[in-house]
């Protein structure tokens, strides 16, 4: 937990207060249902929650925003966005039923109430968000053609409306392959932990 105090100092009281019931909620689901590996649970506020957060630290999303998670998973990047974010609707959708079922109930113990989950895939959810986003669940061309119908023409943040996507490695073969702008924004410059160093959020419009 002191690792988002770190990087996130302005926290509220109740933020601060979800943040840190993440470890014990998740360890809880973590012993029934293998959402993250033990390995990785050691590190669970630096590589899963932070991480996710990296996206804030590139675009406040304004109040009333619509924000939709595609593949969640264990409610990644979706449930840390969502708490830090209060004023902002989130929509976690995963086609994996046994996790869209953890999420709700993780978002429920949390009161998260701009959270709405859902088992769906991505190619058929109607409806319009802001913004798109996800931790590197398939390469970016596939991506990008799975959730492009879902994204509003209708611009109420300081970046244009897309995709929001943290991926880690090499994937300039990918990013040639796309028809849209793209930005490429390093972690690593936010984050001094070895774990960000290659790590990235590519934003597609």
């Amino acid at each position: 937990m002191d690792i988002i105090n770190k990087y996130f100092p302005d926290l509220t009281y109740p933020q601060k207060e979800s943040f840190g019931l993440l470890e014990d909620i998740y360890s809880d689901w973590n012993s029934r249902i293998n959402l993250i590996s033990r390995k990785d649970f050691e590190h669970f506020y630096e590589r899963h929650v932070l991480h996710s957060l990296g996206i804030a630290k590139v675009i406040q999303f304004t109040n009333k925003s619509s924000i939709l998670d595609v593949g969640t998973g264990g409610g990644f990047p979706g449930i840390p966005l969502a708490i830090l974010f209060p004023e902002v609707n989130f929509h976690l959708i995963d086609s994996i039923g046994k996790k869209t079922k953890v999420v709700y109930d993780i978002a429920t113990q949390l009161d998260l109430d701009n959270v709405a989950v859902q088992q769906i895939r991505a190619e058929e959810l109607k409806g319009k968000f802001d913004f798109i986003v996800s931790r590197a669940v398939t390469s970016l061309p596939d991506f990008h053609k799975w959730v492009t119908h879902l994204i509003s023409k209708k611009n109420n943040n300081p970046l244009p409306n897309g995709i929001l996507y943290l991926k880690g490695g090499d994937f300039v073969e990918e990013l040639k392959s796309l028809k849209s702008k793209y930005e490429v924004y390093d972690l690593n410059k936010y984050f001094k932990e070895g774990f960000f160093e290659t790590k990235k959020l590519v934003h597609i419009y």
